[in-house]
């Protein structure tokens, strides 16, 4: 079964160091992240708005995945990426395409209203990809 993922998760992911909103976020994030870690031939449906990670964000918390701002990061990414919501790619699909469309120093443009863009994380991620490494394990 295909994981179903919005645009700017793609980033995200790679840069996922066990931090997040909540524990059951971290757990499904950590889920996500190591299946597509351990089979980069996993199946990728890209998805407009909430995806399978926003499905675990805190009820409590500053639900954002339907806001404008996170909506136009996803259509930005797909748009630097070549891909479009409704396709279905493999993961190592996605790795080749952010190893030859992104640069760390992008996601300053592209991901400037994330919060979490000042841990440095996704840079390092998109980093590690353009160089042909493995990303950590978690």
């Amino acid at each position: 079964m295909a994981i179903r993922l919005r645009g700017h998760h793609l980033l995200c992911l790679l840069g996922f160091r066990g931090m997040g909103y909540s524990e059951a976020y971290v757990h499904n994030m950590k889920q996500v992240y190591r299946r597509l870690l351990e089979d980069s031939s996993t199946s990728c449906t890209l998805v407009s708005g909430p995806d399978q990670l926003c499905a675990c964000f805190p009820a409590d918390g500053d639900y954002h995945c339907e806001s404008r701002t996170v909506s136009e990061r996803d259509a930005a990414i797909l748009a630097r990426l070549g891909l479009a919501v409704g396709q279905t790619v493999s993961w190592q699909d996605i790795l080749e395409r952010v190893k030859h469309n992104v640069a760390p120093a992008d996601l300053n443009a592209i991901c400037a209203t994330c919060p979490w863009l000042p841990y440095g994380v996704c840079q390092e991620g998109v980093g590690l990809v353009a160089a042909g490494k493995r990303l950590p394990a978690i």
